[in-house]
């Protein structure tokens, strides 16, 4: 019962955005005791871990909350993103059939340059397809773990940063350029792509006034309140 817990809340928080203005970061213990059919110890050994991972902070006597990072701790996430996902193209060089590396091609054969801002969200969420996609090609047990802690985070900035300025058309170069060093089995190029567009997002991150990185104060009533945006997620 513990593991089961534990599993479907990490799960549950990891498909979150939970950078979103809107979202609900409190956890109530009973609720989900109820929602997963167990009793409350299960759930509390379960919220125990995601604590000792980072996911949630647990506040005696007020309750608990998914954890938001700070905009520096963000940008340090990206910075670990970028080396793992890099070796990741790497290795992809490497490992990848002809057929599994067209599939990246493939998520964007529907966008056209001047398409990309009028179908925000539907690039969006090829974007993260797309580097989900780098990650699962690879077949490492090892990045696929390291990745998964930094994913809820990484991928929801990624979310509210796209719409900003060119940044969305800039991204559609990049996979291109990505995708074709992929293709040609130029594992160097493809490594050093792939880390220069995720250290891009780095210092855009880092050069933007960013309320929606704040960490909610335990015992706010709407702790993801912040400046009313779409949900974007890439």
């Amino acid at each position: 019962m513990g593991q089961l817990a534990y599993q479907s809340l990490r799960d549950a928080i990891l498909a979150m955005d939970v950078y979103r203005p809107d979202a609900d970061l409190r956890l109530d213990e009973k609720g989900l005791a109820t929602a997963l059919d167990v009793s409350r110890t299960p759930v509390r050994e379960a919220l125990a871990r995601l604590e000792h991972e980072g996911l949630v902070q647990i506040v005696p006597r007020r309750g608990v909350w998914i954890v938001r990072k700070s905009k520096a701790e963000i940008t340090e996430m990206i910075r670990a993103w970028a080396a793992l996902e890099s070796m990741a193209a790497r290795l992809i060089c490497e490992r990848a059939t002809d057929e599994e590396i067209g599939s990246l091609r493939a998520l964007f054969s529907t966008f056209e340059d001047d398409q990309v801002r009028l179908r925000l969200n539907e690039y969006s969420d090829a974007n993260l397809r797309f580097h989900q996609r780098i990650i699962e090609l690879v077949r490492s047990p090892v990045i696929t773990s390291l990745v998964a802690g930094l994913l809820v985070h990484v991928r929801g900035i990624r979310g509210h940063m796209i719409g900003e300025d060119d940044r969305a058309e800039r991204s559609i170069v990049d996979h291109m350029h990505i995708i074709e060093a992929l293709e040609a089995r130029e594992a160097e190029l493809a490594e050093r792509l792939v880390r220069k567009h995720a250290l891009d997002l780095a210092d855009d991150v880092d050069r933007t006034p960013a309320r929606w990185t704040e960490t909610p104060r335990p015992g706010d009533n709407n702790p993801g309140a912040g400046p009313q945006r779409k949900r974007r997620t890439t």
